[in-house]
């Protein structure tokens, strides 16, 4: 190896170790709490706290957001009036992309804008679209990573627990 192979390694280890971690939420922990600017619904992920939400983290380029939107707004309309609260957090850098993209694809949920990233970096996203089932209690009842048709069902059902489970307690 020479000098500047290994300078650069070094470089790269140190970097790794400096740079602030971001610690995935899992099934089971309480939710971060994040802000939520420009939804209609509260400022903040606490404020909801009582209700089923699920958080839903999008971006304008990606391709299943554009799938999931419509399931999104068939889950609101049905399970609203149960307690459910869908939240898409848009992390595009400019808005006009996102508005662009709900211009074609309309959302009937609450829509919040994080051009910076900071929610997902709290929440330890690494892939769009990535969701979070959060149960009434605050916790993470389920992380889910991209969408496909085939996950409608699965996702419904979960969703139909977490409302049981808050009408329960």
């Amino acid at each position: 190896m020479n000098r500047w192979t290994t300078l650069f390694a070094a470089l790269a280890v140190c970097a790794a170790f400096a740079a602030p971690p971001a610690h995935a939420v899992d099934a089971g922990q309480p939710v971060p709490d994040i802000d939520l600017p420009g939804a209609s619904v509260a400022p903040r992920l606490a404020a909801l706290k009582g209700k089923v939400v699920y958080v839903d983290f999008w971006a304008s380029w990606c391709g299943p957001c554009r799938q999931s939107f419509p399931w999104m707004n068939d889950m609101q309309q049905k399970y609203g009036g149960q307690g459910l609260q869908i939240v898409a957090v848009n992390v595009d850098a400019r808005r006009a992309d996102a508005e662009q993209f709900l211009s074609e694809v309309p959302a009937r949920f609450a829509v919040a804008f994080d051009p910076k990233g900071e929610a997902p970096r709290r929440i330890g996203v690494k892939g769009m679209p990535t969701a979070l089932l959060v149960g009434a209690d605050g916790k993470v009842v389920k992380v889910h990573q991209g969408f496909r048709e085939q996950d409608r069902a699965e996702l419904e059902a979960m969703l139909v627990a977490a409302l049981s489970a808050a009408k329960a307690q």
